[in-house]
């Protein structure tokens, strides 16, 4: 609860949690029994690099059931690595942690680590299997788009939108002649603009349903839409456009097809960024044993906290004003 209390606060390291115990032991005693008095640095690192992960992990799924008892809408999987995590003396890697957001609720709704990008493929399975996925779209990068995991994910009661590249062979290529051949059966919604930090992007959703002669070919598990997002981009210096390829297990409009791809970058805005750039987690130099798993899954029960305080203000302001006052940081571990 203190290391929690901690991060709410802005503290990063276990020193940081040794010394905000020691500034806020009357606020802390309010409602933790410090028989033996405050622990040490030394105590709060030994904890967390002895601690069990999949324990702790078991732990956050319990603590996510008091925010959301039921997944909902668009649930984004991707992949982040802790680049200071890595240790050379012991020719560890880099801790490479695989999240599932909600992107509707704008909470983590579970996470499991693997050492390389490369074991991402297997452990996005293990991942799903701890989310309840009926009546949810579940997004993921090229990478997985895997026939494993889209039958998992059917099989689950779930539905899919799996971004669809060169890893895919000759049905990549099947799905982009197709979509991209005016004479075929599409529908396309009408472009979608946005403009912001001076540039000024187009987005085109186009969805077909008219998929039985790929499924003669492939048998995808639960294909039934094909879809493609052409992006424009436009800056003062240049254009550029990209087009992606989806497989989708459900059929749904073409505006709708252009909002669930669009939901999947909230990981990276709304997660990745915010875990980077509010809370620092780039620069945590936590390397030993469990301790950089552990505390990354503290750092993501924090932002579930930031994320459930309704008030209108950003989490760099929420983590400022608990770090100042007793009374704000109290109303946030009360939702616990």
């Amino acid at each position: 609860m203190i290391a929690l209390c901690t991060v709410l606060c802005g503290g990063e390291s276990c020193v940081d949690m040794a010394d905000f115990a020691a500034e806020k032991e009357d606020f802390l005693r309010e409602f933790l029994f410090l028989e033996k008095g405050l622990p040490s640095h030394d105590t709060f690192s030994r904890v967390f690099r002895a601690l069990e992960p999949e324990q702790f992990r078991r732990c956050f799924q319990d603590f996510m059931a008091r925010f959301a008892e039921t997944c909902q809408g668009v649930i984004a999987i991707d992949g982040k690595v802790l680049r200071r995590s890595f240790d050379t003396a012991s020719a560890k890697s880099s801790l490479h942690m695989v999240s599932a957001w909600g992107c509707e609720q704008r909470l983590v709704l579970g996470q499991i680590a693997t050492d390389t990008k490369s074991n991402e493929i297997t452990a996005v399975p293990k991942l799903l299997e701890m989310l309840s996925l009926k009546g949810c779209i579940v997004t993921v990068d090229a990478l997985n788009c895997q026939r494993g995991i889209a039958r998992q994910i059917v099989d689950q009661g779930g539905d899919y939108a799996l971004a669809l590249k060169g890893n895919q062979g000759t049905q990549h290529d099947d799905v982009r002649r197709f979509l991209d051949d005016p004479a075929s059966e599409l529908t396309t919604a009408r472009p979608v603009i946005d403009g912001d930090h001076g540039r000024l992007e187009t987005r085109t959703s186009t969805i077909s349903t008219a998929i039985h002669w790929l499924q003669q070919d492939h048998q995808w598990p639960g294909l039934k839409a094909i879809g493609k997002i052409v992006r424009t981009r436009e800056t003062a210096a240049k254009t550029t456009t990209e087009t992606a390829y989806y497989l989708l297990s459900t059929t749904i409009s073409a505006e709708r097809f252009g909002e669930v791809a669009r939901a999947h970058w909230a990981v990276e805005n709304r997660l990745h960024w915010t875990l980077d750039v509010v809370l620092n987690e780039d620069q945590a130099r936590n390397r030993l044993d469990n301790g950089p798993n552990n505390l990354a899954v503290l750092r993501h029960m924090a932002l579930n906290i930031l994320n459930a305080q309704k008030s209108k203000i950003s989490n760099r302001r929420k983590i400022k004003r608990a770090g100042w006052s007793n009374k704000f940081l109290a109303n946030l571990i009360a939702q616990i």
